[in-house]
Order: C-alpha cells, then structure tokens, then sequence
C-alpha cells in the first residue's frame, strides 16, 4: 500500500492517470486510511473524475475529522456541474478553523464558482481577503494575486489586472530565490515571509530607502 501511495504521490505532476491507478491500488488494500482516500480523491480530480473525487473527499474527511481539502471539494461540486452546491460546501465550514493556505485555495474556489454563475463582481469580492496583501508574500500569494488579476480583466480593469500579475511575479520569483528568509523585492515593499513568521514591511523604513534596496 506505502509503494503504491509514494508512486501515486510521484506520479501526479507527470502521469495523473497512472498515479490514479496506483490510488486504486492502494484504496484496495487500505480503504479505512485516510491517506489513501485522499490521495485516491486527488488523483481522481487530477484526471476529471469530479464525482468520484467528491466521494472520496467526503469519506477522507469523515474518517480523518480535517477540512484541509474542503477547496477541493468545491471545485469538485463546480466540475460536476453545481456552482451553486460549490458555494454552499464552501460556507459550510467556518473561515477561521482553516489555515491560511486553505483559506485562500478556498477562496480561489468559491471566486470560480461565482464566475460559472456570471457573478463577476462577487468573484472579485470572494478574492479580497486578508491574505491578499500586497505588501506581503507567502508561498500562496502568486496564485491568489493571479486568481484576483484574472476576475480584474474579466471586469475590464485591465490596468489594475497588469499591476497584480506583476506583483505576482515578483512574489514568485522572491520565492523561488529563498523560500523561507525574509527578503524584500526590489521597488516593491513586498516581503516574502515563511508561515510561521509574518514580517510587515514599515512604512518609515520604506521611505527611507527611497524605494526598496
């Protein structure tokens, strides 16, 4: 079952249709583990199988108690066809129980939920939460800052739209760079911070370096 679940794991990014039968394999041995139900719904999603990726999600989460996939589930509830469905799994579970990460895959999925329904603005809104700093760069940030630059186009705010896809690539490639220090990005105030210690670039200090270093 491990063999099966590391070749899994090795094979998503690659192979998602093979890595989906070495889950089966797995599944087969170890049902009752979480693990192996959860990584059998990653892999069933992986290859567009939304239903069955959403009963493997409900069953990871019953047996494991967590709601660390609960992103997932919505965008599974959006690729069967249930936008609508997707936003009420997404309100389902209390913001502040889920970690930073979750909270932003979370919101990414709900703002595409609200676009399958023509909600444009709402998907905007969905989007501004508080990890969407500017000033700030986790490991998470380029994808939240290109997910808000998407629905920005979509309404016509081109420019707005351009200015977040570039801090996303400066985010990004900070991060490439050094993912756990503390680095500020050039010309911009961003500070690429690791989880566990979030750094706020000081507006004094800011002004005082006439720019960034």
């Amino acid at each position: 079952m491990a063999r099966h679940l590391a070749r899994a794991s090795q094979l998503i990014g690659e192979d998602p249709e093979l890595a989906h039968r070495h889950a089966l394999a797995a599944a087969r041995r170890a049902g009752r583990i979480a693990i192996v139900r959860e990584t059998l719904a990653i892999t069933a999603y992986e290859t567009g199988d939304f239903a069955l990726a959403l009963r493997e999600l409900r069953t990871y989460r019953r047996i494991s108690g967590k709601n660390d996939q609960l992103p997932l589930m919505v965008d599974s509830e959006r690729g069967v066809g249930r936008p609508d469905r997707a936003l009420e799994e997404g309100r389902s579970v209390p913001r502040s129980e889920l970690s930073n990460d979750v909270q932003v895959a979370l919101a990414i999925a709900m703002s595409g939920a609200r676009l399958d329904l023509g909600q444009t603005d709402a998907a905007l809104a969905e989007l501004e939460i508080p990890q969407l700093d500017r000033r700030r760069a986790f490991s998470y940030s380029p994808t939240l800052f290109d997910a808000y630059a998407t629905v920005l186009e979509d309404l016509d705010r081109s420019a707005e739209a351009a200015e977040w896809r570039d801090l996303a690539e400066r985010a990004r490639d900070a991060l490439g760079q050094n993912d756990e220090d503390v680095m500020v990005v050039d010309d911009e105030d961003v500070v690429v911070v690791d989880e566990d210690d979030v750094v706020v670039a000081d507006d004094e200090a800011s002004e005082g370096r006439g720019g960034g270093e």
